[in-house]
């Protein structure tokens, strides 16, 4: 697990597409992070928890994902 420092304005979608490269991620983040559970819009300087996960790799995902 990791720590990621947010800068003004982002939001969870924002922070899952910058750690992991897609925003599909979010939840994991949000459920990592259940004290920031109600923010939507994210203050400069807030430490986020940001667990591991596997990522699966293009080889693995189905045709039209790739």
């Amino acid at each position: 697990m990791s720590i990621y420092t947010t800068i003004q304005g982002d939001t969870w979608d924002m922070i899952s597409y910058k750690v992991y490269g897609t925003e599909i991620y979010a939840d994991k983040l949000i459920e990592a992070n259940p004290e920031h559970l109600k923010t939507v819009i994210f203050d400069a300087g807030i430490k986020l928890r940001i667990p591991d996960i596997e990522i699966p790799s293009p080889e693995t995902l189905p045709p039209w994902k790739r």
